[in-house]
């Protein structure tokens, strides 16, 4: 990272930090690159053969083809992303700074470079500082505590900064904390006859307070379809990590998927993107079961038409965005749950789910289990996953 503007006089001058400028534009080249070899595979090439097998395999090419040329495009727009990514930060004032470098020492922290950032596109403001200690154990969240105190605002340690304050010197990076936190509950059954579920879920947390649940059904049961669904949730999560947004990221696996012509794998994903700082929250659907919003008493079904990954060569994406506040719940699960219900069953879950008093994310999971295996004589004919969250403002 370089530093855009030289440092003024004035400590209020606000700074800007990015990439270099070399990095910068052989960033931006490279991007162009793979722009212009994406759209080579786009082009159209006429098909001709002797016999139906033959242009069979042309079509199958081709479809590669275009398969490889979204890709790379997508790579493009990631770099072009990358290239213009900046920070904007400003010197801690004087008398701040040496108070704050004191405090950290009287509890044998070394801390040095102290500044104020903001992260473009990010909900919240932070601090900035390298720190050291030669105390054994000396965890950021003690120091978050302190400058908790010293600054008046609620920070944490980001998701990217150590765990640990150690001998070694390190930068830290401490925001604000969000507005909400979200409390989660997981109940699960796997297929009678089955030792493994053939459904996965998994949470990660962004840099930008965004909380992302994903919920994959693969297809079948037992180990194959764990195999399926475990493998759909740890590449969405590489790419999602990697700064691919939501929908490409699900578009770059159906085309993974699409590519392998495998008939026996289509495995379902299901991701809630929620910003712990606004109650934004974004629910993509593939192919997977409906998802259930309760809020003041009315519970929503958000059900979706689309079909698992990998039978087209273009994902069949179904995006809604809702506003949640305290207190909501928002609960996902797979489709051996509903199937138990048998006939109307999002209405019926619909309304077990209003008659619902319980606040803990794990009692609500394990109730709406409980009710979907009563429900079917107390038979599991398929792998049940129920991933419930419930949003509360922070305390």
């Amino acid at each position: 990272m370089v530093i855009g503007k030289r440092e003024q006089k004035n400590p209020e001058q606000k700074l800007c930090a990015q990439v270099s400028m070399l990095c910068r534009q052989k960033l931006l080249g490279y991007a162009e690159s793979f722009e212009e070899l994406g759209r080579s595979f786009h082009d159209e090439a006429r098909i001709v053969g002797d016999d139906r097998q033959s242009i069979l395999e042309k079509c199958l090419l081709q479809q590669s083809r275009q398969v490889m040329g979204d890709h790379l495009q997508t790579v493009a727009r990631i770099m072009e992303q990358v290239a213009g990514e900046e920070m904007c930060y400003r010197p801690v004032e004087e008398k701040r700074r040496k108070n704050l470098v004191q405090a950290l020492h009287s509890e044998g922290i070394a801390a040095a470079e102290l500044c104020y950032i903001r992260k473009k596109g990010a909900a919240a403001n932070g601090i900035s500082m390298i720190l050291s200690t030669e105390r054994s154990g000396c965890k950021a969240s003690q120091a978050a505590d302190m400058l908790t105190v010293l600054l008046g605002k609620h920070l944490q340690p980001s998701p990217g900064s150590p765990y640990l304050i150690e001998r070694e010197p390190h930068c830290f990076q401490f925001t604000e904390e969000p507005k909400y936190v979200a409390l989660t509950g997981v109940s699960r059954a796997v297929k009678e006859g089955e030792k493994i579920s053939g459904d996965q879920y998994a949470m990660l947390e962004s840099e930008k307070g965004r909380l992302l649940l994903l919920l994959s059904d693969g297809t079948g049961a037992g180990e194959d379809a764990s195999r399926g669904s475990g493998r759909v949730l740890d590449l969405m999560e590489k790419m999602l990590e990697a700064g691919f947004d939501t929908e490409e990221s699900v578009n770059m696996l159906n085309s993974a998927l699409y590519a392998q012509n495998e008939e026996e794998d289509h495995p379902t994903v299901d991701i809630c993107s929620l910003d712990l700082y606004s109650g934004e929250c974004e629910i993509c659907k593939v192919g997977g079961a409906a998802t259930f919003l309760k809020e003041s008493g009315r519970t929503e079904c958000i059900g979706g038409e689309s079909l698992p990954l990998g039978i087209f060569q273009k994902a069949q994406t179904e995006v809604r965005v809702r506003q949640l506040a305290a207190g909501d719940l928002l609960i996902m699960m797979t489709d051996g749950v509903l199937d138990a219900l048998e006939d109307d069953c999002e209405e019926r879950m619909r309304d077990m789910i209003e008659t619902l008093e319980e606040q803990n994310p794990q009692e609500i999971a394990e109730k709406i289990l409980s009710y979907a295996i009563c429900s079917c004589g107390g038979r599991i004919r398929d792998d049940m996953t129920v991933f419930v969250l419930c949003l509360w403002e922070n305390a």
